[in-house]
């Protein structure tokens, strides 16, 4: 039997876009629960009780569609995640099987956008945290404190994606650790301020108000994570158990936010007035309920929370921008991404006034096509019965083609239902959306804030793939696999 290469953390990781040999296949689906747990406990879950009791319902609606909204989105994680123990390649390499070689680079263009766009978005959060805390200490706040801050966490994210996966396996693994436990500490010192009267008053929402939060809460978490969760899944073996693989990284995504939920809307529930405060400056908001001994770990704390979502993000945005088709090493397209990130955190942090909430609604309105693309991923993945070709993932005259014209034109499709039933308050030059809201009260009524269009755009890709692309699965299938590939048998092995 073939033993596994093992290699420092430090080392540089040389796989991309490549099927990883057999030879470095290595540990245990147990695992995935470090990096999804670490890159999704950041304290701004906190603040998500504020962002959904907004929605106008109460405390055990907010609950339920939360928990909900959350564990459901990191299912979906889940699954796609099993692509990567199955073809042991990154998500948009894979992803080629059902839109074709060149078909795919559509797909690619907006995961990489999405994730680059997030992990500067996360920067800028770590830069600001930190400025915020040492204006509530009396210390100095201003650019000297910021750049500081900026190299520092711009150093963590941006070497977590050069070196590559073995890096940011343990350092996750360590952001769990940390944040995890002052995360209960930030827990016990808040606890008094929690008022269960004030909370159970809280008036219950409706239909349109229930919905909504939940697919806002779906939109929020894991559904901001499908194009990525088979990168860290693929150096599995093969023999891996399946609803190991789906468990553990359900678990891992959805434990750290369902708690942290539970926390800010007891919080948020007890006080008005912070729910205004984490919805004006969520960090500066958070760190304004502690006593000040506490605040330096509260930045530790806030500071680790963002770099682990964002140290997720640049090394599958570097994936993403080479399935794009920019030819270059794994490291060096995570490099590339992480000075995109430097620049633009210095444009967010030192120069825009009002650009950057602008921005994340630029990022939300990606993750309708990110679900129309999640519904034709996992539709092919549920149709497919043997494993991939893949020296064929990377060739166009192949069995996957150049372009599958069914599964870009359902992602095209879905994306322009989505946009017409979903509304963006957070930038102007969005307000297009919405325009397929009319006869269900229009942008200003009940439905309007319901984004029902994430939800529109990932049925109309898994329905309309199983309804139309069951025809090019089983052809592809019916071509045998090389014997080299047959390592890539995606059957379940036998207990």
């Amino acid at each position: 039997m073939t033993q596994p290469v093992t290699e420092s953390a430090l080392s540089v990781e040389q796989n991309g876009l490549n099927t990883v040999p057999d030879a470095e296949h290595k540990g245990q689906p147990r695992e995935l629960f470090w990096p999804w747990f670490a890159a999704n406990i950041s304290v701004l879950g906190i603040a998500y009780g504020a962002y959904l009791l907004n929605f106008k319902v109460s405390f055990w609606q907010a609950v339920i569609v939360g928990l909900l909204g959350i564990f459901v989105s990191f299912l979906l994680c889940g699954l796609v995640a099993l692509s990567g123990k199955r073809g042991h390649a990154p998500t948009m390499t894979l992803s080629r099987a059902a839109f074709g070689v060149n078909g795919n680079r559509l797909p690619s263009l907006i995961s990489w956008l999405l994730t680059v766009g997030w992990e500067t978005v996360l920067c800028s959060l770590a830069v600001l945290a930190t400025s915020t805390v040492f204006n509530e200490l009396g210390w100095s706040d201003g650019t000297a404190t910021k750049v500081i801050a900026m190299i520092v966490v711009a150093a963590l994210i941006v070497g977590g994606g050069v070196i590559g996966f073995d890096f940011v396996m343990k350092l996750q693994q360590w952001i769990t650790i940390i944040t995890a436990v002052l995360t209960v500490v930030y827990v016990i010192l808040v606890v008094d301020q929690i008022h269960w009267s004030t909370v159970s008053a809280i008036p219950a929402g409706g239909a349109p108000q229930v919905i909504g939060g939940a697919i806002f809460m779906a939109t929020g978490f894991g559904l901001g994570w499908v194009n990525a969760a088979g990168d860290y899944s693929r150096y599995l073996p093969s023999s891996a158990s399946s609803k190991g693989v789906v468990g553990w990284t359900t678990l891992g995504g959805a434990l750290g936010p369902a708690i942290l939920l539970i926390i800010g809307l007891l919080l948020v529930g007890s006080s008005q007035d912070l729910g205004q405060a984490i919805n004006n400056d969520p960090i500066g908001a958070l760190a304004s309920v502690l006593p000040n001994w506490f605040l330096l770990i509260f930045l530790v704390v806030a500071i680790l929370g963002l770099i682990g979502g964002a140290v997720l993000d640049i090394y599958s945005s570097g994936l993403a921008l080479m399935s794009v088709g920019v030819h270059v090493p794994r490291p060096v397209a995570a490099g590339i991404d992480g000075t995109i990130m430097i620049l633009g955190t210095i444009y967010f942090v030192f120069i825009a006034d009002n650009f950057f909430y602008p921005f994340q609604g630029f990022l939300i309105t990606l993750g309708v096509p990110i679900s129309a693309w999640c519904g034709v991923f996992l539709a092919d993945l549920l149709l497919r019965h043997k494993g991939y070709a893949s020296r064929e993932l990377f060739d166009p005259n192949g069995r996957y083609g150049n372009v599958n014209w069914v599964s870009v034109g359902l992602v095209v499709v879905g994306t322009a239902v989505g946009w017409g039933l979903v509304t963006n308050t957070a930038a102007n030059w969005l307000q297009w959306q919405g325009y397929l809201l009319g006869p269900i009260g229009g942008k200003e009524g009940d439905w309007a804030g319901a984004n029902l269009g994430v939800v529109a755009a990932l049925l109309i890709g898994f329905v309309g793939y199983l309804l139309l692309g069951r025809r090019s699965v089983r052809e592809q299938e019916a071509i045998p696999l090389d014997e080299s590939e047959a390592n890539l048998d995606i059957e379940e092995p036998a207990p």
